[in-house]
């Protein structure tokens, strides 16, 4: 028996169009540099290790090309070349290697994030882990996982306990006292943690595996392609008050309401309390 698949509205099919083509065109660039990335530089400076390679840049630069002539009208915001104001109230969100840390290091946990937003609101998103051939794409009312030349939708596990959770966030050195004090309350509530995996572990939330994933010092770029993919897939996407998820900096997701209610007890702790300092 073949599973229907959703269908986008056709005023989300163009801009989804769009977002596919600028995922071949970055992942042709990031696959023929992962694992030979050359030389990193650091955009951090003394005190702190905030890498970027070839396969950024590039991959950013091949992306912007395509939507100013494809889309002109809408802005673009990119993690490495900032923003290009539109008129049409639209915004394209990239970050061409999220993860550039795993990214050198030759892990296949990184993604390229693309979001489309309008008036902040994101509304088209793509997860992209070219290495292991898997596209995930999210939008008002649906997501599909597009993986080796197969389609399939998109689900979250219909899981309503936290005890029962798998739970994920990409560094806990990275939070403040008052965060790390609210996830490690998550961490000993949960029935398994893991880290390190960045915007895949959003990608695997949406896919039935991950529970959980809370993180914080994100920005725009970092969050705009993740909420359509997992709310498409029927998760919560939400800030550490419980209010629907914004651009940054903290952001929580969870496969169902009932693990996000328990989960925000802990995190509303800590809620607010940092600047918008970005980590990917």
């Amino acid at each position: 028996m073949t599973t229907a698949l959703p269908q986008p509205s056709e005023h989300d099919a163009q801009r989804l169009e769009i977002a596919r083509k600028l995922a071949d065109l970055a992942s042709e660039v990031t696959l023929s540099l992962f694992r030979r990335h050359g030389e990193t530089e650091d955009k951090a400076g003394a005190g702190d290790f905030d890498p970027v390679t070839k396969a950024d840049r590039d991959a950013e630069a091949v992306m912007r090309a395509f939507l100013e002539k494809e889309a002109p009208d809408d802005a673009i915001n990119g993690e490495e070349f900032g923003l290009r104001e539109g008129r049409s109230g639209w915004t394209w969100y990239l970050d061409p290697v999220d993860g550039t840390r795993a990214f050198i290091a030759g892990l296949p946990s990184w993604t390229t994030l693309i979001g489309c937003a309008f008036e902040e609101d994101p509304k088209i998103g793509v997860i992209e882990q070219p290495y292991l051939q898997e596209r995930y794409i999210g939008w008002t009312d649906g997501a599909v996982l597009e993986a080796r030349g197969e389609t399939q939708p998109l689900h979250v596990d219909a899981l309503s306990k936290l005890t029962d959770s798998i739970l994920s966030t990409t560094d806990p050195f990275i939070l403040t006292p008052s965060e790390r004090g609210a996830f490690e309350h998550l961490r000993q509530t949960a029935k398994l943690t893991r880290y390190g995996l960045d915007a895949y572990a959003y990608a695997r939330l949406a896919a039935g595996n991950i529970h959980l994933v809370t993180e914080t010092s994100l920005k725009p770029h970092d969050i705009a392609a993740l909420i359509p993919v997992v709310r498409g897939a029927g998760g919560v996407a939400c800030d550490w008050t419980g209010a629907p998820a914004r651009l940054g900096p903290q952001l929580a997701c969870a496969a169902s309401q009932e693990i996000m209610d328990q989960a925000i007890i802990s995190l509303r702790r800590s809620a607010g309390r940092r600047a918008g300092i970005g980590q990917q």
